[in-house]
């Protein structure tokens, strides 16, 4: 039996969840949480070891152990079984290795849940650990190696990792690759899979190990569950494994590196090793000083170096943190001058450090600071029951458990000594300061082993630091004023009435305002979002580019007004959209109208900065220079929508215009881009109609009002629409070329499918084909054939138009070849639909069912749902319930006609277009692709826009009758 422990466990005001802390026989530790309201039932195990305990030699296998627990166990000993389960129940399953933890993590439909829950627990009881399949896996560690080897976040971790005590368990490499867990291992004559199960044997053990489990039975019933399922699992009684040391020793500070990354830009990464917060997470000295070195109000660091031109961001924060050490981070993006002004910037740095040193530590800050997390902690919106379980189970081992809940996140008590203390380790003496840039290509005599990053090392000193500190410009550095949006009304509005679906409350010809008051939620937040269609913002290249540098610079121009309005919980964004641009508002409600009609009032005088406007071209060329280094899959991707959307400038053409644009340009075509427009609106929350109506009216009167109004309503030919290319019947498509990165050796495929325009029958016989079919195409390209790590069937939708795609990133084959083994899949996959029997066609779609009526957990959750319905023009805000009704009316035979008819090979109706991206190891391949012979019914396409020129579309939904379903007046 369990030790039931009381909990006085501190949890938000608005949390309605019940909680409880149980301890096994076996020592385990669990936190159980009862939530009669979730739909997704979740689990999380975090088990106390990580790659810090990979054994010199064998760098990985705790990470290869993470893997390899997914395949079989003595209990269910079908390989896969377990993801296969999870997924055709509606749920998603992952896992995660860390330094010193590795954290599992599944949610299923709360009625699979015991089932699912068996299924997990024989990772930590039984597993299997074949030594047919670790051969199998080590290749998918070694391809997920091969991914990450071209990501600049991972390469300066690791360099950073790097230039550290190479006795410190922090110098490791974490992931693991065909060298570490096959080569070398041989070439010792060691046993990687006798190795994997000592590793398994001596360091999971029970009294190492977190659970949380969400549940909506009742607490008592969860806590039979778990100690049915996990009370037997097996502990050794190990002591936790502790790693007391500093992994910086003297000759690993006071250096400058500089480093030459993958992607165009400039970063400095200046760390000062620091007292881990969790020591002290009440008092909150990170946050503290996070608060006010990342802030970016006027007077701040960031504010200061922007002014200058020398920055675009700028974050602070702890970074990489346990309870034996810990690291403070300041991270900035440098413009092109300010690469040349390195020494001033972190001059400024330790300038601002200084003023902090000298102004003390303010207790109306901290209490500031502290009032503000408060009120975040008891308003948060509830997320997934899959990150809830996640995140708790993670920090169980750090926190005791009445914080389990609240963490580091609430700094309560004020403590000058303890934040003076950390203050005073960010000095010269004690920092790291890492540079990277392209330019120092050719200028470094280093090179870091894992990720072949080439850099160099150069030791500074007090005095250097103090020239530049000195030489730095004098500019006003400030603390920051007290923060004017902490909302201090979070009173709930009286909404009159269950409103089920959003109501057209508003249309005119300049706009248009959907609104639904919050009945679900009772929390003090709204949600509004203003579309700007405006005809001229994408009408080719230039205009695009030059409507994103005006989103881009409002946003510039709002940063140091509105970054308190983030600090306070109320969020904004301005982007490109669709058919214009977009500003979007959600967060405490008390203060949104005084944010929104700041915004407005920029759009309305907008004016164009000369330097600033440099400055964000600059960043945008960087940007669009970078994409040639996205992951092959994320290129295939890219490709598609580009044949697809009969709407869609490609990033290379806006690239060539660019240089050729000046802020006179941006002058000139902004009141032109807004001189005819439409606001399509939507509102929604803690927020009652008039007020919703009376903020739409007030947008209308400053656009299209008065003497000289900023816009005029579009005419009747200018409502643009978003199209799709509709492809031919019984046709195959193929688009080969070659990565735009020379250096990454993946390929990637992208094989999809186009079904159908969206209708309900349709819509639910190609999602049930879907979840079917998803873990059975991870299984059989990935896991049985392992092309690569990256395997994944998803469904996709644009602007209605429904269909599914198979995407595969690979070194191991060719696109072309990966193209035949998954229509080879396909063929192998028919059987599967034929023998389905008739329980196992109703579990199907009672599955599907239950996922559809999945409840919305938070606003933005639930406006981000309606919204789609409104921008695509299909306004069926009842989608889930009419698809439940289609689901429920759904025979197995009309579900197998469907497939024969639309995703069989050789299917009469059947749609293909497949995307291959030949990475470096496979040019060859690329030749022989494009040099062969078409074959019947099958098209290659040479050119993208002649193609979708040649190429009929699909109606807009924006266009269709019966738009007007919902358009009821509150």
């Amino acid at each position: 039996m369990a030790t039931e422990a009381e909990l006085d466990i501190v949890k938000p005001r608005t949390d309605k969840r019940d909680y409880r802390r149980i301890v096994l026989k076996n020592s385990l530790e669990v936190l159980l949480i009862s939530d009669p309201d979730t739909d997704k039932s979740a689990a999380s195990m975090d088990v106390g070891v990580g790659y810090f305990s990979d054994p010199v030699g064998l760098e990985g296998l705790a990470h290869f152990l993470e893997h390899m627990l997914f395949y079989a166990s003595e209990k269910y000993p079908l390989e896969g079984s377990y993801k296969k389960y999870i997924v055709e129940n509606g749920g998603q399953c992952n896992a995660s290795t860390s330094s010193e933890h590795t954290n599992y993590h599944f949610d299923v439909n709360s009625d699979r849940f015991e089932e699912a829950l068996d299924r997990f627990a024989q990772f930590f009881l039984k597993p299997l650990l074949s030594a047919d399949a670790a051969m199998r896996e080590i290749k998918a560690v070694d391809s997920e190696n091969q991914k990450n080897l071209l990501s600049d976040f991972r390469r300066m971790l690791q360099l950073q990792k790097h230039l550290s005590d190479e006795e410190h368990p922090y110098h490791k490499f974490s992931t693991g690759n065909l060298e570490t867990l096959e080569v070398q291992p041989k070439a010792k004559g060691l046993d990687v899979r006798h190795e994997l199960i000592k590793f398994y044997e001596a360091n999971y053990s029970a009294n190492l190990m977190y659970l949380v489990i969400y549940a909506k039975e009742s607490l008592d019933a969860i806590q039979s569950l778990v100690e049915d399922k996990f009370q037997e699992i097996r502990s050794n009684d190990r002591d936790y494994i502790f790693f007391p040391r500093q992994p910086c020793t003297s000759k690993h500070l006071q250096i400058i590196v500089r480093a030459v990354p993958i992607k165009q830009g400039h970063k400095l990464r200046i760390v000062w090793p620091v007292t881990p917060s969790i020591l002290h997470y009440k008092e909150g000295p990170c946050n503290y000083l996070d608060h006010l070195i990342g802030h970016e109000g006027e007077g701040s660091l960031f504010f200061v170096l922007k002014s200058l031109g020398w920055v675009t961001s700028l974050y602070a924060g702890e970074d990489f943190w346990n309870r034996a050490f810990s690291f403070f981070k300041v991270t900035i993006d440098l413009t092109d001058d300010g690469h040349e002004h390195m020494q001033d910037i972190v001059g400024l740095l330790f300038k601002y450090i200084h003023l902090l040193q000298e102004s003390g530590i303010c207790k109306w800050i901290f209490d500031e600071m502290a009032a503000i997390c408060e009120t975040k902690f008891h308003y948060r919106d509830k997320i997934s029951s899959f990150y809830y379980a996640t995140k708790i189970a993670s920090n169980m081992q750090l926190y005791p458990p009445k914080d389990w809940l609240v963490r580091s996140s609430m700094p309560s008590k004020f403590s000058p000594s303890i934040i003076q203390s950390v203050m005073d380790q960010l000095s010269p003496k004690n920092v790291r300061i890492f540079w990277e840039s392209k330019k120092f290509e050719g200028q470094t005599d280093l090179v870091e082993p894992w990720y072949k990053t080439a850099y160099s090392v150069e030791n500074i000193t007090d005095s250097m630091i103090q020239e530049w500190i000195s030489s730095a410009p004098n500019e006003n550095l400030h603390l920051p004023a007290p923060n004017v949006f902490i909302p201090t009304d979070l009173s709930l509005k009286d909404t009159q009435g269950k409103v089920t679906f959003p109501a057209l409350v508003r249309k005119s010809s300049c706009a248009s305002l959907w609104y639904k008051p919050d009945t679900l939620f009772s929390t003090p937040k709204a949600y509004v979002k203003i579309d700007f269609n405006c005809p001229c913002a994408k009408s080719s290249p230039e205009t695009e580019v030059l409507t994103i540098i005006f989103t881009r610079l409002l946003k510039d121009y709002l940063n140091e007004y509105a970054y308190n309005a983030r600090v306070a919980g109320l969020y904004y964004h301005i982007n490109i959209a669709a058919s214009g641009f977009q500003v979007t508002l959600n967060g405490y409600n008390h203060k949104l109208k005084t944010l929104l009609e700041t915004i407005i009032g920029k759009i309305a005088k907008f004016y164009v900065n000369p330097d600033r406007f440099a400055v964000i071209k600059e960043k945008l060329r960087k940007d669009y220079e970078n994409c040639k280094f996205q992951q092959p899959n994320e290129q295939a991707t890219y490709y598609c929508s580009l044949v697809l959307s009969d709407q869609k400038w490609p990033w290379m053409e806006k690239l060539e215009v660019l240089p050729n644009l000046e802020a006179e340009d941006l002058a000139k075509f902004t009141p032109m881009m807004l001189s005819r427009a439409f606001l399509e609106c939507y509102i929604a929350g803690n927020i009652e109609c008039s007020e919703a109506e009376s903020i739409i009216q007030y947008v209308e009167d400053v656009f299209f009002k008065g003497p000289h109004p900023i816009c005029q309503p579009l005419f009747p030919s200018q409502h643009l629409t978003n199209r799709v290319v509709k492809l031919e019947r019984g046709m195959s498509y193929v688009y080969p070329t070659l990565g735009l990165n020379p250096s990454n050796e993946n390929s990637a495929l992208v094989h999809y499918i186009q079904v159908h325009q969206d209708e309900f029958m349709l819509n639910v016989k190609l999602q049930l084909f879907t979840l079917i079919a998803k873990q059975a195409t991870f299984h059989q390209l990935r896991t049985v054939e392992q092309l690569g790590y990256i395997t994944r069937l998803t469904r996709r939708n644009d602007y209605g138009i429904h269909g599914v795609k198979f995407i595969v990133q690979s070194t191991v084959k060719d696109p072309g070849y990966i193209d035949l083994r998954v229509e080879a899949f396909l063929k192998l996959f028919e059987n599967k639909i034929y023998e389905m029997t008739d329980v196992e066609f109703k579990s199907n779609v009672k599955a599907l069912i239950d996922m559809k009526l999945e409840k919305h957990k938070n606003l933005w959750e639930e406006s981000g749902f309606y919204w789609h319905e409104i921008v695509v023009g299909t306004l069926k805000f009842d989608r889930k319930e009419c698809e439940v009704a289609a689901l429920e009316q759904l025979t197995k035979q009309e579900f197998i006609d469907f497939f024969n008819e639309y995703i069989r090979i050789g299917a009469p109706q059947k749609r293909t277009l497949s995307i291959r991206v030949y990475g470096s190891l496979h040019s060859l391949e690329y030749a022989s692709d494009t040099g062969e012979q078409a074959e019947p019914n099958k098209v290659r396409i040479d050119d993208i826009f002649s193609f979708r020129r040649s190429q009929p579309l699909y109606s807009s939904f924006k266009g269709c009758a019966g738009r007007t379903k919902f358009q009821v007046k509150l």
